[in-house]
Protein backbone atom coordinates (compact mmCIF):
# COMPACT_ATOMS: atom_id res chain seq x y z
CA UNK A 1 0.00 0.00 0.00
CA UNK A 2 1.39 3.40 -0.87
CA UNK A 3 1.92 5.83 2.31
CA UNK A 4 2.88 9.41 2.26
CA UNK A 5 2.66 11.77 5.05
CA UNK A 6 1.45 12.34 7.79
CA UNK A 7 0.46 16.16 7.06
CA UNK A 8 -0.47 15.38 3.19
CA UNK A 9 -2.91 12.51 4.31
CA UNK A 10 -4.39 14.95 6.76
CA UNK A 11 -5.28 17.62 3.90
CA UNK A 12 -6.39 14.94 2.12
CA UNK A 13 -9.28 13.54 4.19
CA UNK A 14 -10.53 17.52 4.80
CA UNK A 15 -11.40 17.11 0.92
CA UNK A 16 -14.95 15.45 -0.14
CA UNK A 17 -13.84 12.43 -2.83
CA UNK A 18 -16.87 13.56 -4.52
CA UNK A 19 -16.16 16.82 -5.27
CA UNK A 20 -12.53 15.64 -5.94
CA UNK A 21 -13.62 13.72 -8.73
CA UNK A 22 -16.16 16.35 -9.98
CA UNK A 23 -13.75 19.02 -10.22
CA UNK A 24 -10.69 16.73 -12.19
CA UNK A 25 -13.49 14.71 -14.20
CA UNK A 26 -14.24 18.48 -15.85
CA UNK A 27 -10.57 18.40 -16.77
CA UNK A 28 -10.32 15.12 -18.32
CA UNK A 29 -13.61 16.01 -20.59
CA UNK A 30 -11.71 19.14 -21.42
CA UNK A 31 -8.89 17.57 -22.61
CA UNK A 32 -10.49 14.33 -24.40
CA UNK A 33 -12.43 17.11 -26.42
CA UNK A 34 -9.01 18.79 -28.15
CA UNK A 35 -7.79 15.03 -28.30
CA UNK A 36 -11.77 13.61 -30.07
CA UNK A 37 -11.39 17.11 -32.52
CA UNK A 38 -7.78 15.96 -32.75
CA UNK A 39 -7.74 12.98 -33.70
CA UNK A 40 -11.03 11.37 -34.77
CA UNK A 41 -12.90 14.41 -35.95
CA UNK A 42 -10.33 16.66 -38.16
CA UNK A 43 -9.25 13.40 -39.83
CA UNK A 44 -12.52 12.91 -41.13
CA UNK A 45 -13.29 16.53 -41.91
CA UNK A 46 -9.60 16.41 -43.60
CA UNK A 47 -10.52 13.01 -45.82
CA UNK A 48 -13.97 14.87 -46.23
CA UNK A 49 -12.53 17.81 -48.44
CA UNK A 50 -10.57 15.07 -50.23
CA UNK A 51 -6.80 14.77 -48.56
CA UNK A 52 -4.85 11.64 -49.01
CA UNK A 53 -4.37 9.32 -46.07
CA UNK A 54 -0.63 9.74 -45.88
CA UNK A 55 -1.55 13.63 -45.01
CA UNK A 56 -4.03 12.92 -42.61
CA UNK A 57 -1.85 10.85 -40.44
CA UNK A 58 0.50 13.66 -39.88
CA UNK A 59 -2.25 15.34 -37.62
CA UNK A 60 -1.13 12.89 -35.40
CA UNK A 61 2.09 14.84 -34.75
CA UNK A 62 -0.11 17.10 -32.37
CA UNK A 63 0.71 13.99 -29.78
CA UNK A 64 3.69 15.38 -29.54
CA UNK A 65 3.96 17.40 -26.27
CA UNK A 66 1.62 14.44 -24.65
CA UNK A 67 4.61 12.20 -25.88
CA UNK A 68 7.27 14.57 -24.68
CA UNK A 69 5.48 16.39 -21.33
CA UNK A 70 7.75 14.31 -19.30
CA UNK A 71 10.41 16.57 -20.04
CA UNK A 72 9.03 19.04 -18.31
CA UNK A 73 7.00 17.44 -15.71
CA UNK A 74 9.88 17.86 -13.50
CA UNK A 75 9.64 21.77 -13.63
CA UNK A 76 5.58 21.36 -13.31
CA UNK A 77 5.83 19.84 -10.45
CA UNK A 78 8.27 21.66 -8.28
CA UNK A 79 6.14 24.54 -9.14
CA UNK A 80 3.06 22.98 -7.74
CA UNK A 81 4.58 21.39 -4.72
CA UNK A 82 6.45 24.22 -3.49
CA UNK A 83 8.21 23.05 -0.20
CA UNK A 84 5.99 24.92 2.00
CA UNK A 85 2.52 26.54 1.42
CA UNK A 86 -0.38 25.33 -1.03
CA UNK A 87 -0.68 23.30 -4.01
CA UNK A 88 -0.64 25.75 -7.08
CA UNK A 89 -2.63 22.92 -9.16
CA UNK A 90 -5.55 25.53 -9.91
CA UNK A 91 -3.25 28.20 -11.02
CA UNK A 92 -0.99 25.76 -13.59
CA UNK A 93 -4.58 24.61 -14.97
CA UNK A 94 -6.31 28.36 -15.10
CA UNK A 95 -3.43 29.17 -17.53
CA UNK A 96 -3.18 25.76 -19.54
CA UNK A 97 -7.56 25.87 -20.36
CA UNK A 98 -6.76 29.95 -21.14
CA UNK A 99 -4.06 29.01 -23.83
CA UNK A 100 -5.75 26.08 -24.92
CA UNK A 101 -8.98 27.75 -25.25
CA UNK A 102 -7.29 31.01 -27.82
CA UNK A 103 -5.30 28.39 -29.38
CA UNK A 104 -9.22 26.94 -30.98
CA UNK A 105 -10.07 30.62 -31.37
CA UNK A 106 -6.86 30.80 -33.54
CA UNK A 107 -7.45 27.33 -35.40
CA UNK A 108 -11.06 28.70 -36.44
CA UNK A 109 -9.51 31.52 -38.52
CA UNK A 110 -6.84 29.01 -39.98
CA UNK A 111 -9.79 26.55 -41.44
CA UNK A 112 -8.84 23.13 -42.49
CA UNK A 113 -7.69 23.46 -45.51
CA UNK A 114 -4.40 24.81 -44.72
CA UNK A 115 -2.78 21.61 -42.93
CA UNK A 116 0.79 23.10 -42.08
CA UNK A 117 -0.20 26.39 -39.89
CA UNK A 118 -3.74 23.89 -38.73
CA UNK A 119 -1.36 21.32 -37.53
CA UNK A 120 1.07 23.78 -35.97
CA UNK A 121 -2.00 25.30 -33.69
CA UNK A 122 -2.80 22.00 -32.26
CA UNK A 123 0.34 21.30 -31.50
CA UNK A 124 0.60 24.46 -29.12
CA UNK A 125 -3.24 23.56 -27.93
CA UNK A 126 -1.90 20.12 -27.13
CA UNK A 127 1.10 22.00 -25.34
CA UNK A 128 -0.67 23.79 -23.01
CA UNK A 129 -3.52 20.64 -22.47
CA UNK A 130 -0.87 18.77 -21.85
CA UNK A 131 1.25 20.60 -19.08
CA UNK A 132 -2.77 21.13 -17.72
CA UNK A 133 -2.83 17.46 -17.59
CA UNK A 134 0.49 16.98 -15.36
CA UNK A 135 -1.11 19.26 -12.40
CA UNK A 136 -4.03 17.16 -12.98
CA UNK A 137 -3.06 13.97 -12.51
CA UNK A 138 -0.68 14.79 -9.95
CA UNK A 139 -4.02 16.37 -7.84
CA UNK A 140 -5.68 13.16 -8.27
CA UNK A 141 -3.42 10.74 -7.22
CA UNK A 142 -2.61 12.57 -4.09
CA UNK A 143 -6.39 14.26 -3.30
CA UNK A 144 -7.93 10.85 -3.21
CA UNK A 145 -7.18 8.02 -1.09
CA UNK A 146 -6.49 4.80 -2.15
CA UNK A 147 -9.81 3.17 -1.74
CA UNK A 148 -10.95 6.13 -4.06
CA UNK A 149 -8.61 5.51 -6.58
CA UNK A 150 -11.20 3.68 -8.59
CA UNK A 151 -13.19 7.01 -9.00
CA UNK A 152 -10.42 8.45 -10.29
CA UNK A 153 -10.24 5.81 -13.20
CA UNK A 154 -14.00 6.44 -13.50
CA UNK A 155 -13.30 9.92 -13.54
CA UNK A 156 -10.74 9.62 -16.10
CA UNK A 157 -11.74 6.98 -18.48
CA UNK A 158 -15.57 8.23 -18.58
CA UNK A 159 -15.02 11.45 -18.76
CA UNK A 160 -12.12 10.52 -21.79
CA UNK A 161 -15.15 9.09 -23.79
CA UNK A 162 -17.89 11.78 -22.94
CA UNK A 163 -14.72 14.48 -24.40
CA UNK A 164 -14.06 12.52 -27.11
CA UNK A 165 -17.85 11.90 -28.11
CA UNK A 166 -18.30 15.56 -27.35
CA UNK A 167 -14.55 16.92 -29.62
CA UNK A 168 -15.54 13.90 -32.31
CA UNK A 169 -19.35 13.79 -32.68
CA UNK A 170 -20.73 17.13 -31.72
CA UNK A 171 -18.24 19.12 -33.40
CA UNK A 172 -18.49 17.01 -36.68
CA UNK A 173 -22.12 18.38 -36.47
CA UNK A 174 -21.33 21.90 -35.76
CA UNK A 175 -19.23 21.81 -38.70
CA UNK A 176 -21.43 20.39 -41.10
CA UNK A 177 -24.33 22.53 -39.78
CA UNK A 178 -22.51 26.01 -38.99
CA UNK A 179 -19.07 25.73 -40.87
CA UNK A 180 -16.03 25.13 -39.33
CA UNK A 181 -15.18 28.64 -37.50
CA UNK A 182 -18.46 28.45 -35.39
CA UNK A 183 -17.63 24.82 -34.31
CA UNK A 184 -13.97 25.23 -33.26
CA UNK A 185 -15.23 28.50 -31.13
CA UNK A 186 -18.10 26.53 -29.52
CA UNK A 187 -15.12 23.90 -28.36
CA UNK A 188 -12.81 26.74 -27.04
CA UNK A 189 -16.19 27.98 -24.93
CA UNK A 190 -17.22 25.00 -23.62
CA UNK A 191 -13.37 24.12 -22.64
CA UNK A 192 -13.34 27.03 -20.52
CA UNK A 193 -16.13 25.91 -18.54
CA UNK A 194 -15.51 22.49 -17.84
CA UNK A 195 -12.49 23.59 -16.39
CA UNK A 196 -14.57 26.28 -13.86
CA UNK A 197 -15.10 23.47 -10.95
CA UNK A 198 -11.36 22.83 -10.42
CA UNK A 199 -10.52 26.77 -10.51
CA UNK A 200 -13.26 27.54 -8.35
CA UNK A 201 -12.36 24.84 -6.19
CA UNK A 202 -11.15 25.51 -2.81
CA UNK A 203 -7.18 24.70 -1.92
CA UNK A 204 -6.45 22.26 0.21
CA UNK A 205 -4.90 22.86 3.48
CA UNK A 206 -1.11 23.30 3.46
CA UNK A 207 0.70 19.66 4.31
CA UNK A 208 3.92 21.40 5.95
CA UNK A 209 7.36 21.21 4.89
CA UNK A 210 7.80 18.92 2.03
CA UNK A 211 11.39 17.12 2.10
CA UNK A 212 10.76 14.42 -1.36
CA UNK A 213 11.86 16.72 -4.16
CA UNK A 214 10.90 15.18 -7.25
CA UNK A 215 12.33 14.49 -10.39
CA UNK A 216 12.80 11.85 -13.45
CA UNK A 217 15.63 10.15 -11.66
CA UNK A 218 13.80 8.93 -8.62
CA UNK A 219 11.08 7.61 -11.37
CA UNK A 220 13.09 5.76 -13.75
CA UNK A 221 15.39 4.53 -10.63
CA UNK A 222 12.65 2.13 -9.63
CA UNK A 223 12.37 -1.40 -10.98
CA UNK A 224 8.64 -1.23 -11.30
CA UNK A 225 7.93 1.87 -13.32
CA UNK A 226 10.88 0.87 -15.80
CA UNK A 227 8.66 -2.22 -15.75
CA UNK A 228 5.18 -0.22 -16.10
CA UNK A 229 6.84 1.71 -19.05
CA UNK A 230 7.38 -1.47 -20.83
CA UNK A 231 3.87 -2.75 -20.27
CA UNK A 232 2.30 0.82 -21.14
CA UNK A 233 4.06 1.03 -24.64
CA UNK A 234 2.59 -2.92 -26.12
CA UNK A 235 -0.67 -2.65 -24.41
CA UNK A 236 -1.32 0.79 -26.52
CA UNK A 237 0.22 -0.51 -29.30
CA UNK A 238 -2.27 -3.14 -29.31
CA UNK A 239 -5.27 -0.94 -27.83
CA UNK A 240 -4.97 1.99 -30.51
CA UNK A 241 -3.06 1.29 -33.57
CA UNK A 242 -5.65 -0.53 -35.27
CA UNK A 243 -8.03 2.17 -34.55
CA UNK A 244 -6.18 4.98 -35.75
CA UNK A 245 -7.86 5.31 -39.55
CA UNK A 246 -10.91 4.28 -38.09
CA UNK A 247 -12.46 7.31 -39.23
CA UNK A 248 -11.33 7.67 -42.68
CA UNK A 249 -12.36 4.00 -43.08
CA UNK A 250 -15.86 5.14 -42.26
CA UNK A 251 -16.15 8.21 -44.47
CA UNK A 252 -14.65 5.64 -47.55
CA UNK A 253 -17.17 3.60 -46.83
CA UNK A 254 -19.72 6.12 -47.71
CA UNK A 255 -20.77 7.52 -43.94
CA UNK A 256 -21.65 11.35 -43.94
CA UNK A 257 -19.78 13.46 -41.59
CA UNK A 258 -23.46 14.02 -39.46
CA UNK A 259 -23.68 10.27 -39.90
CA UNK A 260 -20.62 10.27 -38.32
CA UNK A 261 -20.79 12.71 -35.70
CA UNK A 262 -23.84 11.49 -34.32
CA UNK A 263 -22.12 8.11 -34.34
CA UNK A 264 -19.56 9.31 -32.00
CA UNK A 265 -21.09 11.86 -30.19
CA UNK A 266 -24.42 9.88 -28.99
CA UNK A 267 -22.58 6.07 -29.44
CA UNK A 268 -19.22 6.64 -28.54
CA UNK A 269 -20.47 8.59 -25.41
CA UNK A 270 -22.60 5.73 -24.52
CA UNK A 271 -20.94 2.83 -25.28
CA UNK A 272 -17.56 4.61 -23.71
CA UNK A 273 -19.29 5.84 -20.60
CA UNK A 274 -21.12 2.28 -19.65
CA UNK A 275 -18.06 0.24 -20.37
CA UNK A 276 -15.57 2.72 -18.33
CA UNK A 277 -18.08 1.91 -15.43
CA UNK A 278 -18.28 -1.98 -16.36
CA UNK A 279 -14.84 -1.88 -16.36
CA UNK A 280 -14.02 -0.35 -13.50
CA UNK A 281 -16.62 -2.45 -11.59
CA UNK A 282 -14.21 -5.79 -13.28
CA UNK A 283 -11.31 -4.44 -11.77
CA UNK A 284 -12.44 -4.17 -8.61
CA UNK A 285 -14.05 -7.93 -8.97
CA UNK A 286 -11.28 -9.50 -10.74
CA UNK A 287 -8.17 -7.41 -11.19
CA UNK A 288 -6.44 -5.35 -13.41
CA UNK A 289 -4.32 -8.04 -15.06
CA UNK A 290 -7.48 -9.65 -15.94
CA UNK A 291 -9.40 -7.03 -17.30
CA UNK A 292 -6.74 -5.76 -19.85
CA UNK A 293 -6.25 -9.43 -21.21
CA UNK A 294 -9.94 -9.22 -21.65
CA UNK A 295 -10.02 -5.96 -23.31
CA UNK A 296 -7.27 -7.20 -25.58
CA UNK A 297 -8.41 -10.34 -27.12
CA UNK A 298 -11.67 -8.22 -27.48
CA UNK A 299 -10.24 -6.03 -29.25
CA UNK A 300 -8.73 -8.46 -31.63
CA UNK A 301 -11.87 -9.73 -32.50
CA UNK A 302 -13.51 -6.34 -33.16
CA UNK A 303 -10.24 -5.44 -35.79
CA UNK A 304 -10.80 -9.21 -37.24
CA UNK A 305 -13.99 -7.95 -38.16
CA UNK A 306 -13.01 -4.52 -39.36
CA UNK A 307 -10.52 -6.15 -41.75
CA UNK A 308 -12.50 -8.25 -43.04
CA UNK A 309 -15.18 -5.58 -44.20
CA UNK A 310 -12.22 -3.97 -45.57
CA UNK A 311 -11.03 -6.99 -47.62
CA UNK A 312 -14.52 -8.01 -48.39
CA UNK A 313 -15.44 -4.61 -50.09
CA UNK A 314 -17.93 -3.29 -47.35
CA UNK A 315 -20.51 -4.48 -44.76
CA UNK A 316 -24.00 -3.60 -43.89
CA UNK A 317 -23.41 -0.19 -42.36
CA UNK A 318 -25.15 -0.98 -39.23
CA UNK A 319 -22.46 -3.85 -38.95
CA UNK A 320 -19.91 -1.74 -39.58
CA UNK A 321 -20.87 0.94 -37.07
CA UNK A 322 -21.46 -1.65 -34.18
CA UNK A 323 -17.88 -3.14 -35.14
CA UNK A 324 -16.58 0.92 -34.85
CA UNK A 325 -18.15 1.18 -31.72
CA UNK A 326 -17.12 -2.06 -30.24
CA UNK A 327 -13.42 -0.99 -30.70
CA UNK A 328 -13.05 2.73 -30.27
CA UNK A 329 -15.64 3.31 -27.40
CA UNK A 330 -16.51 0.14 -25.99
CA UNK A 331 -13.18 -2.22 -25.38
CA UNK A 332 -10.81 0.71 -25.25
CA UNK A 333 -12.82 2.24 -22.47
CA UNK A 334 -13.38 -1.26 -20.53
CA UNK A 335 -9.07 -1.72 -20.78
CA UNK A 336 -7.90 1.71 -20.28
CA UNK A 337 -10.04 2.03 -16.85
CA UNK A 338 -7.52 -1.03 -15.82
CA UNK A 339 -4.59 0.18 -17.92
CA UNK A 340 -5.06 3.67 -15.19
CA UNK A 341 -5.38 1.61 -12.64
CA UNK A 342 -2.02 -0.05 -12.94
CA UNK A 343 -0.71 3.67 -13.65
CA UNK A 344 -2.48 4.71 -9.98
CA UNK A 345 -0.82 1.92 -8.37
CA UNK A 346 2.69 2.77 -9.88
CA UNK A 347 2.25 6.59 -9.35
CA UNK A 348 4.51 7.80 -5.77
CA UNK A 349 1.91 10.25 -4.26
CA UNK A 350 5.14 12.78 -3.48
CA UNK A 351 5.79 13.14 -7.19
CA UNK A 352 2.45 11.50 -8.68
CA UNK A 353 2.66 14.43 -11.29
CA UNK A 354 6.21 13.04 -12.96
CA UNK A 355 5.14 9.14 -12.66
CA UNK A 356 1.97 9.28 -14.05
CA UNK A 357 3.08 11.85 -16.56
CA UNK A 358 5.83 9.24 -17.68
CA UNK A 359 3.57 6.31 -17.75
CA UNK A 360 1.09 8.40 -20.29
CA UNK A 361 4.15 9.76 -22.52
CA UNK A 362 4.90 6.55 -23.49
CA UNK A 363 1.05 6.09 -23.90
CA UNK A 364 0.96 9.32 -26.33
CA UNK A 365 4.25 8.48 -28.12
CA UNK A 366 3.14 5.01 -29.38
CA UNK A 367 0.09 6.88 -30.03
CA UNK A 368 2.02 9.11 -32.07
CA UNK A 369 3.93 6.52 -34.11
CA UNK A 370 0.53 4.22 -34.51
CA UNK A 371 -1.29 7.28 -36.32
CA UNK A 372 1.22 7.57 -38.81
CA UNK A 373 1.97 5.01 -39.56
CA UNK A 374 -1.46 3.68 -39.97
CA UNK A 375 -2.16 6.02 -42.30
CA UNK A 376 1.00 4.73 -44.54
CA UNK A 377 -0.10 1.40 -44.56
CA UNK A 378 -3.90 1.99 -45.08
CA UNK A 379 -2.80 4.25 -47.97
CA UNK A 380 -0.21 1.85 -49.73
CA UNK A 381 -1.85 -1.73 -48.48
CA UNK A 382 -5.73 -1.19 -47.77
CA UNK A 383 -7.45 -0.80 -44.38
CA UNK A 384 -7.97 -4.14 -44.08
CA UNK A 385 -3.96 -4.92 -44.21
CA UNK A 386 -3.41 -2.26 -41.39
CA UNK A 387 -6.90 -3.72 -39.12
CA UNK A 388 -5.70 -7.15 -39.16
CA UNK A 389 -1.94 -6.11 -38.23
CA UNK A 390 -3.41 -4.70 -35.54
CA UNK A 391 -5.45 -7.67 -34.68
CA UNK A 392 -2.79 -10.14 -34.48
CA UNK A 393 -0.92 -8.12 -32.26
CA UNK A 394 -4.14 -7.39 -30.05
CA UNK A 395 -3.59 -10.97 -29.70
CA UNK A 396 -0.42 -11.37 -29.31
CA UNK A 397 0.14 -8.88 -26.30
CA UNK A 398 -2.48 -10.46 -24.14
CA UNK A 399 -0.23 -12.62 -22.41
CA UNK A 400 2.85 -10.33 -22.82
CA UNK A 401 0.40 -7.43 -20.65
CA UNK A 402 -0.19 -10.29 -18.02
CA UNK A 403 3.30 -11.13 -16.99
CA UNK A 404 4.25 -7.65 -17.26
CA UNK A 405 1.56 -6.27 -14.86
CA UNK A 406 2.80 -9.27 -12.43
CA UNK A 407 6.13 -8.24 -12.73
CA UNK A 408 5.46 -4.65 -11.87
CA UNK A 409 3.37 -5.66 -9.04
CA UNK A 410 6.28 -7.82 -7.62
CA UNK A 411 8.80 -4.87 -8.17
CA UNK A 412 6.73 -2.44 -6.59
CA UNK A 413 8.17 -0.93 -3.17
CA UNK A 414 6.10 -2.03 0.16
CA UNK A 415 5.57 1.53 1.09
CA UNK A 416 6.86 5.04 -0.04
CA UNK A 417 7.14 7.22 3.06
CA UNK A 418 10.81 6.34 3.45
CA UNK A 419 13.04 9.04 2.84
CA UNK A 420 14.61 9.37 -0.55
CA UNK A 421 17.77 11.51 -2.18
CA UNK A 422 17.27 14.32 -3.86
CA UNK A 423 18.07 13.98 -7.59
CA UNK A 424 17.54 16.61 -10.72
CA UNK A 425 15.49 15.57 -13.34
Amino acid sequence: MSAIGTGEAAARDLSSPAAIVLAIGGLYVGQSIIGGLTFIALPSVLRDRGLPLDQIGLTYLAVLPWALKFLWAPAVERYRLPSQGRSRSRSIVLVTALISAAGLCLASLVGPTSLVPLIGVFVLIALAASTGDIACDGHAVEALSERHHGWGNAAQVGGAYLGSALGSGLFLVLVARLGWGIATLAMAALLLVLALPFILSPAPPSPGLRTHQPSLRQALRRKDMRIGLLLAAIYVVAQKWGVAMLGPFLIDSGLDLVSLGIVNGVGGMAVGFACALLGGALVRLWSARTVMMLALVLQAVSLAGLAAAAWNGGAPQPVLLGLALASSSGVMALGFVALYAQFMALSDPRQAGIDFTLLQCMDALVSMAGGIGAGWVSQHFGYGTCFALAAAFALAAAPLAAALSVRAARSQPVARNLPAPAANA
